[in-house]
């Protein structure tokens, strides 16, 4: 597979530039890559995840949002098991990863790495290696979860950054860049292991105002490139661009879901005063 921000050359000066285009269209939706089905989780005596049911398909761009303490992370943290569910079912392309149906007996079961490999997450923090330099940040996951030698992992990740707009910075160390160039680093590392689906959760909260843009810049790339993506965002601009199925979350549980033009023609109450607060 190919990573699909590799199959596209931007300078770095695009980097902040809005693509108004969605290169996704219906014919390229149908395949399940991703499948809730009545997940819950349970921390101690509290429940936070009450029976989810989500379906993700191939090239959708999925929208979380909702108050915080809602289950968003929760639901993309269940999604590449690093966090089990206490019950129901997680699949990806068929198979099943968490607990599923137990009166299922020919059910087809993979391991967590096996999934982890396939699914790229970026977090709300940069989690990159502080004595690393962006260059070797993403070469080291190439060498030892891909098994690449050191100068193949080294031009793959060099490519990854070019991608990126950071290729100058390839020999800068995390606290050398800004926040926003430190998360687009985390992004060109996820990409680079070629992950079938991206999980984004909440990319830009701990980024400061002005340097939230240059991060939705590359997934706003990444998203016309049909990249199929799960988003927890605060930043609904950017999901009313993106969003083609989006899902409003409240004490765990989808309150209202809909497609393009949800936030103009959505009808719960709750789901209207929440976008009426942050709109």
């Amino acid at each position: 597979m190919v990573c699909a921000l590799c199959k596209i050359s931007a300078p770095t000066e695009q980097i902040g530039v809005s693509v108004a285009t969605n290169a996704v269209t219906d014919s390229t939706l149908g395949e399940v890559k991703v499948e809730l089905r009545d997940v819950r989780k349970t921390f101690g005596t509290n429940e936070v995840l009450h029976g989810i049911n989500l379906t993700v398909s191939k090239g959708e761009h999925v929208v979380l949002f909702g108050p915080s303490g809602s289950g968003k992370s929760t639901i993309l943290r269940s999604i590449n098991l690093l966090e089990v569910p206490t019950s129901g079912s997680v699949k990806f392309n068929g198979v099943e990863y968490g607990p599923g149906d137990p009166t299922e007996e020919s059910v087809i079961r993979g391991r967590p790495l096996e999934l982890r490999r396939s699914i790229g997450m970026v977090f709300q923090q940069f989690n990159l290696f502080p004595h690393l330099t962006a260059i070797h940040n993403i070469a080291l996951p190439l060498r030892s979860v891909k098994k690449m030698s050191r100068r193949d992992a080294e031009e793959k990740a060099a490519q990854s950054l070019r991608d990126v707009g950071l290729l100058q910075w390839s020999g800068s160390f995390p606290a050398q860049m800004s926040g926003g160039q430190q998360q687009r680093v985390a992004i060109a590392r996820a990409l680079s292991l070629d992950p079938e689906v991206m999980l984004f959760d909440e990319p830009t909260s701990a980024l400061d105002p002005e340097l939230v843009g240059e991060v939705l810049s590359v997934m706003r790339r990444l998203a016309t490139m049909g990249m199929t993506m799960v988003v927890v965002t605060h930043e609904l601009g950017f999901a009313r661009e993106v969003g083609d199925h989006n899902v409003f979350m409240e004490e765990g549980r989808i309150v209202e879901t809909g497609g393009r033009g949800f936030f103009e023609s959505c009808s719960h109450p709750r789901t209207q005063a929440f976008m009426g607060s942050v709109l």
